[in-house]
């Protein structure tokens, strides 16, 4: 039975791509920080393993892999932890700002070194790593999420091809704004959502996180026909075209 572990899974796109895994035969490992509602998943996914997992802890990261691999392999680490935060850069606390870098990209490094000597006992194993739209152009209202995210695919990018060499996979998937608590509740709504919509679901990406974990794919992995045409754009138009349009869809 091959072997999924999946960080920030108690909520969104983690929870939906646990039970996706789960309905399709694979042994799931659950981590995230709120573990009343990751207990609460796990009581409906059988044989699921889970624990309360804070990914900025390096030393709790490397006992979760240890014990979820139970002297085997992990198949699939899939890196979906991560937090927002929207709204002008300055009225966003310091601590708000180290917590989304902590968090989204620390916490995703920890993981990756914790699962390594893990991956490496697999046949066929691949790490995922939760990216965004936001890492093709700094986002307005987003610009610490932004950071974190390019962040997330300079080393999805530079671990692709160091442990490509070791038979592990690394990529990423880009999403723009989906349907999940972190965005539809977020206490600040900047113009830029309401003008490009929040069109996709958690099973939207979920969808590409299967075909990741099955096949082989490129780095990054573009969800949604918006974000592909705004990619296409991109390369297409004169540099400067999509700083263009990001300040026209944020305007007031």
């Amino acid at each position: 039975m091959k072997r999924i572990l999946i960080t920030g899974a108690a909520s969104g796109i983690g929870l939906a791509t646990a039970r996706h895994f789960h309905d399709n035969g694979w042994r799931v490992g659950l981590t995230d920080v709120n573990d009343t509602a990751l207990a609460e998943l796990a009581a409906t996914l059988n044989d699921s393993w889970y624990r309360r997992l804070d990914v900025t802890d390096s030393i709790a990261c490397q006992h979760a892999c240890r014990d979820f691999a139970e002297d085997g392999c992990i198949d699939v680490l899939f890196n979906c932890a991560g937090i927002l935060r929207m709204g002008p850069f300055e009225s966003i606390s310091a601590e708000q700002h180290r917590q989304i870098i902590d968090i989204n990209v620390t916490g995703l490094i920890n993981m990756s070194l914790a699962a390594h000597p893990f991956l490496q006992e697999s046949r066929a194993a691949a790490v995922i790593n939760m990216s965004s739209a936001s890492a093709l152009y700094g986002v307005p209202h987003f610009a610490s999420y932004s950071a974190s995210k390019f962040a997330v695919r300079s080393l999805t990018e530079a671990l692709n091809i160091e442990w490509g060499r070791q038979g592990i996979r690394v990529v990423d998937i880009m999403p723009p704004f989906v349907k999940t608590p972190m965005v539809e509740q977020a206490s600040f709504r900047p113009p830029i959502l309401d003008r490009m919509g929040v069109n996709l679901s958690a099973d939207d990406v979920v969808a590409k996180v299967w075909q990741a974990a099955n096949e082989k794919v490129p780095v990054h992995n573009p969800v949604g026909l918006s974000f592909k045409l705004l990619k296409l754009l991109d390369k297409a138009l004169p540099s400067g075209s999509t700083r263009l349009l990001l300040q026209f869809l944020s305007r007031d």
